[in-house]
């Protein structure tokens, strides 16, 4: 097997290679690539050291079965066929191609199937907000179909790169020490504040993020008639993003049947005891490899309304981890 990371300096393609190990990946031969500022850096994986080449348009993807691309949308368009041109299966992390008809959108809990229609060689892999939702909605949608769903999202800083991490330490030492706080990666200081805008706004009012969870989940549900509704707010929370989602399904599902399901379905932990104060938390969660649900109750609004709570960690479920997983399931199931 041979695998490529392109951009493998960045947060996600570091994530990739400790991804990579954590799931015994069967690896006979290991490519890093990366923009010209990382070619010649050296990073370590299962006892060997591996130099970052420079992504160029030539040869390099020739005999290459996955490549794990992260790179951002600009150079995905632009080395999409320099990629795949070999046979290469190339698994996108960008939203360069999420919502194009000949490229699946593939969380492989939810959709795995869909991976081997890729006539493109491209599979795209859901933005992290929607990654995370959709595995705790299959198991709901699947005991009685969903008709809609509300979601406030409570995003980590880590979902815009390491810089922003740095910023909010930075904002928060500054501010202990009653200095003015350095603000440039976000529109506001994030330290003790909440910002509710991600990405930019569009006509209808919501975010590109707001309108990704609406069109991925559609997509990757093959539920067109779903409708979803999203608030997504960045929070001083440094890994791990959590949402709070309500769902209308067409069929009443008491909270035993939701508990039951999530219990039984792959990549979801239960924490949801109240009495004893258990429910996912991001400070607990970050670095681990689930969709985390608890806080599973009655909607009060609705007769056949349900809400939970839910945390993973964006950076792997939503990003590396997710991206291997369909490797790993278009090997075991060709």
């Amino acid at each position: 097997m041979k695998i490529a990371i392109v951009g493998a300096s960045g947060a996600v393609g570091q994530e990739f290679l400790r991804v990579l190990d954590e799931q015994n990946f069967p690896i006979d031969e290991l490519l890093l690539f990366g923009s010209s500022r990382s070619a010649g850096r050296v990073y370590s994986f299962r006892g060997k050291d591996y130099t970052v080449k420079e992504l160029c348009h030539n040869d390099d993807f020739k005999g290459v079965d996955f490549a794990f691309v992260s790179a951002g949308a600009s150079v995905s368009r632009d080395y999409a066929d320099t990629i795949t041109k070999f046979g290469a299966t190339m698994i996108d992390n960008s939203s360069a191609f999420r919502m194009d008809s000949d490229v699946p959108l593939v969380v492989p809990e939810v959709n795995g199937n869909d991976a081997f229609n890729a006539p493109r060689h491209i599979i795209a892999n859901p933005n992290c907000t929607t990654i995370q939702m959709v595995v705790a909605l299959k198991p709901i949608h699947d005991l009685a179909t969903i008709k809609r769903v509300h979601v406030a999202t409570y995003q980590a800083a880590s979902g815009a790169g390491a810089a922003a991490m740095d910023e909010l330490k930075e904002q928060s030492a500054q501010i202990s020490r009653g200095e003015e706080p350095t603000v440039n990666k976000f529109a506001y200081q994030l330290a003790f504040n909440v910002i509710p805008h991600i990405d930019v706004f569009t006509d209808n009012g919501y975010t590109k993020e707001e309108m990704k969870m609406y069109n991925e989940t559609k997509k990757i549900m093959h539920a067109p008639n779903l409708d979803v509704s999203a608030t997504c707010v960045r929070v001083p929370v440094m890994r791990a993003h959590s949402e709070a989602i309500w769902v209308e399904t067409e069929k009443a599902v008491t909270v035993s049947e939701a508990r039951e399901a999530f219990e039984n379905a792959e990549g979801v932990v239960v924490m949801d005891n109240p009495a004893a104060k258990e429910y996912p938390m991001p400070l607990m969660m970050a670095g681990k490899d689930p969709v985390y649900v608890g806080r599973i109750r009655k909607d009060l609004t609705s007769d056949h309304g349900l809400s939970f709570w839910t945390v993973s960690d964006q950076i792997k479920k939503g990003a590396a981890l997710n991206a291997v997983q369909i490797a790993l399931y278009m090997i075991a199931h060709k």
